[in-house]
């Protein structure tokens, strides 16, 4: 048939079509990489485990941090995110333990942990799940719960559909399941309402594929240089002074701010000090250590310097000093806390120290001011050492690369993510007009072909009907 050889014509035109504009359009499928999520699980809650009645206290875990009033912010968010369907999931790091009514012991009939709180969105529902470990209100028996379907999550008027960079999600309302009910220990009932959940993620595309090194290629000189005996090759300690103090500084009695010098990082929950240097036996269980980095704190009747950070570990304890600088004088290796220190051990090229309690000192008491007593306990310190230079230090806290929104009381889920279909409109016009025109243009060819033959039979007639029922054949023949 004379129409076969344009409609082929006209389907490869339009499958190369195709494959030049879907690529830049459609979003592709990518991994979760870094972000936070904000959630006080239930402010009245907390209210009740460090109130009156309970008397009690929360404590962070992993390198979750405090934001606001009521707020916990968990970081380092991991997963994926699938553009075309929506489907959304990211795991958060971090963890806060309450406990109350504290017994004579020194054990407490509250105790409960939540921790790496997980978001499953997919068909327009959602699950937040989480790590829990708690003690039964009435019984008192200890259960542990792994990724516990703790709370449904209210995404009505949310499409998650097409987003192609961060997504955010703001005071989604988040409703306690049964699952949770029993995780929770009995303290609240199925449905009960939890404090709304802001998040935010970053979304990254697979990366490309790099040139691996070649076998020939010798290693990095630094990589090869051998350490002096007791020496290391690099070191950091993780502190973040105390999480209240960081929130008077920032709130609206100290209404100020701290600044970081000289190499120092925030890493959310605590600031890291880099660039150790001393020396470490492992043997002996001992070290001595200086780091870079400053962190200055200011605002309404503040202003504290604190610099050159030295850690000392010997005998199972541990001791964390640094220069003070207050009001213009500056005091020298002023001793800050004391920690627990019989877990630094090594393995492999790292020796670390994670979360080791620590209580200030009487200097430390004197360096803030005698706003805390000595014996006041502190945000603990965390201690990596790379014995080697192949060996790398724990990662900071990723909180993402955008800040997730300020929570307003009382608003509601806000979409971010672009509607696929509708961001798509301008590409299935454009494919339409693209079939239309294949296709009239494959009629054009046939019409040509049967006019010149036409002519050349003397049928004229023929040709002009031909030509007429362009449009319909253009219709019937669009593939």
């Amino acid at each position: 048939m004379p129409t076969r050889p344009a409609r082929t014509f006209a389907v490869a035109l339009l499958a190369a079509l195709l494959g030049a504009l879907l690529p830049a359009t459609v979003a592709r499928a990518g991994t979760v990489q870094g972000g936070r999520l904000d959630w006080g699980i239930k402010s009245s809650f907390q209210s009740y485990v460090t109130g009156p009645v309970a008397k009690g206290s929360f404590k962070l875990k992993n390198g979750a941090a405090t934001v606001g009033g009521s707020l916990f912010r968990f970081h380092t968010a991991t997963g994926s995110y699938d553009p075309a369907s929506g489907a959304f999931e990211a795991s958060y790091s971090g963890g806060v333990t309450f406990q109350g009514h504290q017994k004579p012991d020194g054990s407490y009939d509250l105790d409960m942990t939540v921790s790496r709180p997980t978001v499953k969105i997919n068909g327009g529902s959602g699950t937040l799940y989480a790590d829990v470990s708690s003690k039964a209100k009435d019984t008192g028996a200890v259960s542990s719960h792994s990724q516990v379907p703790f709370a449904t999550l209210g995404l009505r008027g949310v499409d998650m559909r097409g987003a192609t960079g961060p997504l955010t999600l703001t005071n989604v309302p988040a409703t306690l399941t049964e699952q949770g009910a029993k995780a929770f220990a009995g303290y609240y009932a199925a449905g009960a309402q939890l404090d709304p959940v802001t998040l935010s993620a970053d979304v990254k595309s697979a990366p490309s594929a790099q040139p691996s090194q070649s076998a020939t290629t010798p290693a990095s000189p630094s990589a090869q240089t051998p350490q002096a005996p007791g020496a290391f090759a690099d070191a950091a300690v993780d502190w973040g002074v105390r999480h209240t103090f960081r929130e008077y500084v920032t709130g609206s009695v100290g209404q100020g701010k701290w600044t970081l010098a000289e190499g120092a990082q925030d890493g959310g929950a605590l600031f890291r000090f880099p660039q150790g240097k001393g020396a470490y036996d492992g043997g002996k269980g001992t070290l001595d250590a200086a780091f870079a980095g400053t962190v200055h704190f200011t605002g309404a009747q503040l202003d504290l310097k604190l610099g050159a950070v030295r850690v000392t570990v010997d005998n199972g304890k541990g001791v964390l000093s640094a220069d003070v600088t207050a009001g213009g004088t500056t005091k020298n290796a002023v001793a800050l806390v004391e920690f627990d220190a019989k877990a630094l051990k090594a393995e492999g090229g790292l020796a670390t120290l994670t979360e080791a309690p620590a209580v200030l000192t009487e200097g430390g008491s004197q360096a803030f001011n005698s706003m805390y007593k000595a014996g006041t306990e502190m945000d603990p310190v965390s201690l990596a050492i790379a014995l080697d230079a192949t060996a790398k230090l724990p990662a900071l806290p990723d909180l993402g690369s955008t800040a997730a929104p300020s929570p307003a009381p009382g608003s509601s889920a806000e979409p971010v993510a672009k509607d696929a279909a509708s961001s798509n409109t301008g590409l299935y016009i454009a494919l339409a007009v693209a079939v239309l025109v294949l296709a009239g243009g494959g009629v054009l060819l046939v019409l040509r072909k049967r006019r010149a033959e036409a002519a050349s039979r003397g049928e004229a007639e023929a040709a002009s009907r031909a030509e007429a029922e362009a449009p319909s054949r253009g219709e019937a023949e669009a593939p």
